[in-house]
């Protein structure tokens, strides 16, 4: 299945909700073009859903990581939402598990911002 990412707006909160594969190609342009996307736009408080990712390559966990970069370079906060257990299990290999907020229920994804 090919890419998608629907963004939805909750207060001053972006919910970027992402279904499909992010690897190398269309996948991982599509995360790094929505979040720049949305901080030039001035937001800077960002959650991306992975709920209906079911496959995500080392190229797409290298987005992320940029996103995160982006995002706090840009005074931002980022979040990461509905973690499949195949990209828990990647975080948590990669170690980059204690780099990502992730949390697993919106509301309180939403209520952890500062």
């Amino acid at each position: 299945m090919a890419i998608q990412a629907t963004c939805r707006q909750i207060g001053d909160v972006s919910i970027l909700d992402f279904s499909g594969k992010i690897t190398l190609g269309e996948g991982s342009a599509l995360l790094r073009k929505t979040v720049r996307g949305l901080i030039d736009g001035g937001q800077k408080k960002i959650i991306i859903s992975l709920y209906d990712v079911d496959y995500i390559d080392s190229s797409g966990i290298g987005e992320l990581v940029s996103a995160y970069t982006t995002v706090k370079n840009a005074s931002g906060e980022l979040k990461l939402l509905h973690l499949t257990k195949r990209v828990h299990d990647i975080l948590q290999i990669t170690r980059l598990f204690t780099v990502f907020d992730v949390q697993s229920d919106e509301d309180t994804a939403i209520h952890a911002f500062r």
